[in-house]
């Protein structure tokens, strides 16, 4: 790994200039590179993550803008107007008259805040536990194994239908939890197998004996190791969440006063025929385009954020700075 001076080294100027400390100013700009603008140049040089990102990013300004420029769905409209016959409903109306697009907009929100809640959830729970157990090994290892073991063996959808049937939730932040509250266990114990082959590597074995603390070994040596897996997972897990919900939905299982992409697939299948008659089709196709569309986003971003933590990949696109960069210190 390069040294942090490296970048102030590398431009070109007098002796003076090269040999003098780097400023507050250098050092913020120098971060905002590393931290930011580097991760930003990788991501956009893959078509999959800036493909997945840009759809990611018009789901995120559908659910936190879109929300307050289209008006929620209200009934007494005309009704089964198909999509583009009357600009006043875009993507048409229901058999209630309420507009498919309104209904859509409104639905992202909640369907975010689950999908968020859930993965954060499950990913950070098993990395702490797949990390802790797989470095500490002994007494520690064996009971956050079994642990895992136990919580593997639960079979989720009953369990998950459970806990919704028990606490009845109507916040889409507790719904996501819920979903995903026996996800983490699988991923723990993969989590815990790659630990058990890095901790016994040259470099976290010099660290221990330089007395470096867990914490920061853990987090230096261990985890820049395990995220492209870790970050391909939270993923995953979000898009469990939200083929999750919408099945429950479906069912009437989640019975909740927000709008989900899964209930309007259940109306369009038990009120509007959606299934066997043609008129009726975009009905039930505009909530599954929701879903597809921010599935394989998900998937796309998740594909190429592996390169986010390739070393050499970023150095590339950091030294890319370096070599167009001003030519005298600021």
């Amino acid at each position: 790994m390069s040294d942090k001076n490296t970048t102030f080294n590398s431009v070109g100027g007098s002796g003076a200039e090269r040999d003098r400390q780097p400023s507050k100013a250098d050092l913020y700009r120098e971060r905002l590179d590393i931290f930011v603008l580097t991760p930003l140049r990788v991501m956009w040089s893959d078509w999959r993550t800036r493909t997945g990102g840009l759809i990611i990013l018009a789901y995120v300004f559908v659910g936190v803008v879109g929300v307050h420029l289209i008006e929620p769905a209200q009934t007494g409209g005309p009704r089964l107007i198909g999509p583009l016959q009357n600009m006043q409903y875009p993507l048409g109306t229901n058999n209630l008259g309420e507009g498919l697009l309104a209904k859509v907009v409104h639905a992202t929100p909640p369907m975010l805040k689950m999908v968020v809640s859930g993965a954060v959830f499950s990913t950070a729970l098993a990395t702490v536990v797949g990390t802790v157990s797989g470095y500490k090994g002994g007494y520690t290892d064996t009971v956050l194994t079994t642990i895992s073991d136990i919580a593997m063996t639960i079979p989720g959808l009953p369990l998950v239908i459970l806990f919704l049937v028990v606490f009845e939730p109507s916040n889409p932040f507790f719904i996501g939890v819920i979903l995903s509250i026996n996800a983490w266990a699988g991923l723990a114990r993969t989590i815990r197998s790659q630990v058990l082959e890095l901790r016994d590597q040259s470099y976290i074995e010099a660290s221990r004996i330089m007395d470096v603390s867990l914490h920061r070994i853990i987090v230096d040596d261990i985890l820049p190791n395990i995220m492209p897996y870790v970050l391909i997972s939270f993923v995953n897990t979000g898009r469990g969440v939200i083929f999750g919900s919408v099945a429950l939905f479906y069912i009437g299982v989640l019975n909740v006063p927000f709008s989900n992409w899964g209930i309007m697939l259940n109306r369009a299948y038990s009120t509007g025929g959606a299934l066997y008659s043609w008129s009726s089709l975009y009905w039930i196709i505009t909530p599954m385009a929701a879903i597809v569309v921010l599935s394989l986003g998900l998937v796309l971003f998740s594909q190429g954020t592996e390169r986010l933590f390739n070393p050499r990949i970023r150095a590339r696109h950091a030294e890319s700075i370096e070599e167009t960069g001003p030519t005298t210190g600021d």
